[in-house]
């Protein structure tokens, strides 16, 4: 009688479980040693002075609140040009400053103009260089030692109706 006696199998689930540990422990040391290696400067080399710039920012959006409603940039499609109007207590001494034409989808057509207001606080400039679309318009200027700062969207077009956005809220 020769009976092959059938040989029990082997039960795989613990080396499938073991293999598991392993594949996770091997995949958790690699995460871990790629974040370890990854640069986290949360903090800029020279962020006191970046922190003086932001409040000097700060106190100049501060300033212009309170005469935000006698400032103003309009832009007129039909005479392609954008105008400004400061108010008239900053007329004298001649205040001095910039304005910036900041397009947010193409940096490339960012440009600024000196700030040069006649008497009567009113400076028109020419719009032609200003392709169709959104702009953000900021003006920057100091009168007697006090700085100021303004900004205001406006879209421009060829067919456009001389949208105008109001102020801007600048953090």
């Amino acid at each position: 009688m020769s009976s092959t006696a059938a040989q029990p199998l082997r039960n795989l689930w613990p080396y499938a479980i073991v293999a598991w540990f392993v594949i996770f422990g091997a995949a958790m040391a690699a995460w871990i040693t790629v974040a370890v290696r990854q640069d986290m400067d949360l903090v800029r080399p020279d962020y006191y002075e970046e922190e003086v710039r932001f409040q000097r920012q700060l106190d100049r959006a501060n300033r212009t609140a309170a005469i935000q409603n006698q400032v103003a940039i309009d832009y007129d499609a039909t005479k392609r040009e954008v105008a400004l109007r400061l108010p008239a207590a900053h007329l004298s001494p001649k205040p001095t400053g910039r304005i910036d034409f900041y397009r947010p989808s193409n940096a490339a057509l960012d440009f600024h103009v000196p700030l040069a207001v006649d008497p009567m606080g009113l400076q028109r400039i020419g719009a032609n260089a200003l392709r169709g679309g959104l702009w953000k318009v900021r003006v920057q200027w100091s009168v007697a030692g006090l700085d100021y700062f303004f900004e205001q969207v406006i879209v421009a077009g060829e067919t456009s109706t001389g949208i105008t956005v109001g102020p801007t809220e600048t953090k």
